[in-house]
């Protein structure tokens, strides 16, 4: 392609400057504002960030970890990160560290507040004990399908199992010999004695304890019981005075057991007040985009993706090779708002978020992603000239870089058309245009290679 550059101009382009959208709702924040305000926790927040470690943070962890540490920081409080390591068999070292990696690029520490679910193995067997003792708890030796058989529907009460009825001295002993490691995994489980004809099926006599041989990451061998969560969490939270426990929307009919499990152990002495409270908000479902943990694992396990930190996978690893920045995610994860109810984000809104950021803050520079050739055909051969390109258009103390003007050139190929459409602004024969920090140059025409394509 030839052109001829007839005057020189000062170049002064300007980046279109996006107006900041005015943060989004939370609830939550009018929430621990009034409990400050009537000092029911002495004006602590104590919030805590517990993923499993058994996968890599992605979208839908950043906006539980903004939330948490967030929450605490703008009330001078502290935010604590737990690893929720209850399943041996699914958690690794691997995951751990990324894991706490992925929540300080976000920009958020923890300092001495590192935990593990595993650091109160000691204390949540004893309190499980205590439950037996009270007549809370029994160890069931039910298969799993009967279990399940009696546990009953959303709309059909479930049956008492048959060991319901077990003397505390009894499920203590078999309780104490599952931990020795005499039984094989599956032959017993500890639950909890609630209501079997609950409407709520959380409240329908839940396992707290089972038998699993299995080495794990931290402890090693030290135990074949383990606690489930929805025993292990709220526990954890008083035993580290949490004051708001914050989960997503999933667990809000898991909340009558949160508080069950920790109002029977504050009567019987076992747990200070005021206890933790838990609150739930919507997790982030954005388009486009799988946040699905199962789905993701598949993605790896299959190599569909080249790894967790894959740029295409929504994980934070991946997010961040693409280029995406911290900052943006921060400031994607306020601005969606914190709800109750369930909704889709658009997947712009996230890229508006981190052009937003990089814009206010990233050097500029150029690239030609599918170069055609531009000769400038009265511009003398092998000489050429600098012009200065700023730094960054609104932040001219950042300074100025230099680009090399000579006869040829390189252009992208979407900003030539030979037949232009309508609004076609670029270059065309005939037409005129200029170019950045550079020459107005007309174009005289254009050269093919053998197959058509202009070069």
């Amino acid at each position: 392609m030839h052109a001829a550059p007839p005057q020189e101009l000062t170049a002064n382009p300007a980046d279109r400057d996006g107006a900041a959208a005015p943060l989004a709702s939370n609830f939550l924040r009018a929430i621990v504002a009034d409990d400050n305000r009537t000092a029911k926790y002495g004006g602590r927040v104590v919030t805590r960030f517990p993923p499993e470690p058994n996968g890599y943070l992605h979208f839908g962890h950043a906006k539980s970890i903004v939330l948490n540490f967030g929450l605490a920081a703008e009330n001078d409080g502290t935010c604590h990160l737990r690893f929720d390591d209850t399943n041996p068999l699914n958690e690794a070292v691997e995951f751990e560290e990324a894991i706490a990696e992925s929540v300080r690029w976000l920009g958020y520490a923890w300092g001495e507040h590192r935990y593990h679910a595993s650091d109160y193995y000691g204390d949540l067997y004893r309190l499980a004990e205590w439950f037996i003792l009270q007549g809370l708890a029994y160890v069931d030796s039910q298969s799993l399908e009967a279990m399940r058989a009696r546990r009953g529907t959303l709309t059909q009460s479930g049956s008492d199992s048959p060991y319901r009825g077990r003397s505390a001295g009894e499920s203590l002993d078999l309780f104490r010999r599952m931990r020795a490691g005499e039984f094989p995994d599956g032959a017993h489980v500890l639950r909890l004695k609630i209501d079997m004809g609950s409407a709520n099926m959380n409240l329908r006599d839940p396992t707290i304890y089972r038998i699993r041989h299995a080495t794990h990451h931290r402890t090693g061998n030290a135990w074949c019981i383990y606690p489930l969560y929805d025993y292990a969490h709220g526990i954890s939270d008083a035993l580290e005075h949490v004051t708001h426990s914050i989960c997503t929307l999933e667990f809000a009919d898991h909340r009558p057991l949160y508080d069950w499990i920790l109002e029977r152990l504050a009567d019987g002495g076992q747990l200070d007040r005021p206890l933790p409270r838990q609150y739930e908000f919507a997790r982030l479902n954005l388009t486009y985009v799988v946040l699905s943990k199962r789905k993701l694992i598949e993605l790896v396990e299959r190599r569909y993706v080249d790894g967790w930190d894959d740029p295409r996978m929504p994980t934070l690893v991946g997010a961040r090779r693409r280029g995406f920045t911290a900052a943006g995610i921060r400031l994607f994860a306020e601005r969606i708002g914190v709800a109750k109810a369930g909704t889709w984000i658009d997947m712009s809104v996230l890229e508006d978020c981190m052009r937003e950021d990089l814009n206010a803050r990233a050097p500029r520079r150029i690239a030609v992603l599918d170069p055609i050739k531009l000769v400038l055909d009265n511009y003398p051969p092998g000489q050429s000239e600098e012009c200065v390109a700023p730094n960054h258009p609104q932040q001219l103390e950042w300074g100025q870089r230099a680009l090399t003007l000579s006869s040829e050139l390189l252009i992208e190929r979407d900003d030539f058309a030979e037949t232009p459409p309508k609004g076609f602004f670029r270059l065309s024969p005939g037409a005129e245009v200029r170019l950045r920090y550079g020459y107005i140059v007309k174009c005289l025409g254009a050269e093919k290679d053998a197959a058509g394509n202009v070069t």
